[in-house]
Order: structure tokens, then sequence, then C-alpha cells
């Protein structure tokens, strides 16, 4: 009897982390809405035509929560992203981490691709 309550207990336990773990980090609409300022880097889906611009797209998300926090703090130095990312929420961070990280990044090869020719 009591291996079947351990048991059943730990199906739940497990059950609950997982669901947890499933959730989505923000939302991706919110974060189409709030990228308008990363676009003139980044491009609309996150594919920058120049190298010296990252690719955000298909990039994990808590990767870019990461990182933005990291600019946000200072705790990560770049002049641009500093800036940007000053003015952001917790939940800014995460709609867009979101957003970037549901792009398609086979668009990236493509993109990266056209812009050398």
């Amino acid at each position: 009897m009591n291996q079947r309550w351990f048991v059943g207990i730990a199906a739940m336990v497990g059950l609950a982390v997982g669901t947890a773990f499933a959730q989505p980090i923000g939302d991706v609409d919110a974060g189409r809405d709030k990228s308008q300022a990363c676009i003139a880097c980044h491009n609309a889906n996150g594919v920058s035509d120049n190298p010296a611009w990252p690719i955000l797209a298909g990039q994990h998300a808590d990767y870019l929560v990461y990182a933005l926090e990291a600019y946000r703090s200072g705790d990560r130095v770049n002049a641009i992203m500093n800036g940007q990312a000053q003015g952001l929420s917790d939940e800014d961070i995460r709609d867009l981490a979101a957003f970037y990280a549901a792009q398609d990044p086979a668009l990236s090869i493509v993109r990266r691709e056209r812009s050398r020719r």
C-alpha cells in the first residue's frame, strides 16, 4: 500500500513539474508588438542581414531572457543593447524572448546567403 501511494505522489509531482516547464516563457503576440525597436538591426523576424548583429530567430527563449537581463543590468556590455534593454520590464523581456524563439531559424540561412551575393 505504501509503495502505491509513493508511486502516485511521484507521478503527480512529475506531471506538475513537466507542465510547469512546458509553459511558454512569454506572449508571442505581445513580443511581436514590442519588437518594433529591434527591427532596425535584427529585422522583422529576427534574421539580421548584417553579420555584426546576431540572428535572434529560433534562439532559445531562456538564453534571450538571460542576455536581455544582462544588457539591462550592465553585466553584458554593448553600447546599443544596454540602452535598448534599459527600458524593458521583466514581462517585456519574456515576451520578446517568446517572439524571437518562435521565429523560423531556417530563414537565417536563406537571408544570409542572399546578402552575400
